[in-house]
């Protein structure tokens, strides 16, 4: 029977371009996930930038940016496994920057999963990344990653199914207009592939976007277990204890 897991949505509220205090705002919702027993804990599309397409091209982060050292640390203290949003190199030397997740793991990993799908327009900014599936073990799950627009795309999510994940895990910028498209396609892939879910999404505006916050989480089969009910920083929990799944709601003072 599987053991007790509990994984979050980080529904962050970033300032444009501030990295130094966008990690800041980041570490404070680490240490309130932390207080919750949160295993994993992922954030939103950019979510150390903000989505703003002008400046990507000059905050370019790496795993061994001294800006991010405090949030691999967090991880190693708080056993806890981090999905933090940044631009990031891209696959091809020369090429635009890549959309990324950085992924700090509580052992002193770190990895990255650059954004496979762009949205239409992302082209002029960013390039795609190479890897349809990007497959670790976090929290004890095999999870996927995805950025956004990866998860439009549905052979996106069959191909995380296919490598053999069980969590799929999703950062994203989502307004209220493409919201309940984007909820329901999110849930689909829950109930049709037999996948966890967890979408986690701006909690202010962010490029020009007014996000919906609602970041969420769907069980296996497509039971809507917890969702943030507007924007707002706060932690979107989802816990199991054996095979029922809880969540709830934890507001976090915006740093």
């Amino acid at each position: 029977m599987p053991s007790l897991l509990c994984i979050a949505a980080a529904q962050s509220i970033s300032a444009p371009g501030e990295v130094r205090a966008n990690v800041q705002g980041h570490l404070s919702m680490v240490q309130a996930a932390a207080r919750h027993g949160v295993q994993l804990l992922v954030f939103p599309e950019l979510s150390l930038t903000g989505y703003e397409p002008a400046l990507v091209a000059g905050l370019v982060l790496g795993a061994d940016d001294a800006l991010l050292a405090p949030l691999r640390d967090a991880a190693r203290a708080t056993g806890m496994a981090l999905v933090v949003g940044a631009p990031v190199a891209p696959v091809v030397a020369g090429d635009k920057p890549a959309i990324g997740a950085w992924v700090f793991g509580a052992d002193g990993s770190a990895a990255l999963y650059r954004k496979r799908y762009l949205h239409p327009g992302e082209e002029q900014f960013a390039s795609a990344g190479s890897e349809n599936v990007h497959l670790r073990t976090l929290a004890g799950q095999p999870t996927a990653l995805a950025v956004c627009a990866d998860t439009t795309h549905p052979e996106h999510a069959l191909a995380a199914r296919e490598g053999g994940a069980a969590l799929y895990a999703c950062g994203s910028v989502i307004s209220e207009g493409g919201y309940a498209r984007d909820s329901s396609q999110l849930q689909g892939y829950a109930a049709d592939l037999g996948l966890a879910v967890l979408m986690t999404n701006h909690g202010a505006p962010t490029g020009g976007y007014t996000c919906a916050g609602r970041s969420a989480f769907w069980a296996p089969g497509g039971e809507a277990v917890v969702a943030a009910p507007g924007a707002g920083a706060c932690l979107v929990i989802a816990s199991r204890q054996g095979l029922a799944w809880q969540g709830r709601v934890v507001d976090v003072v915006a740093q």
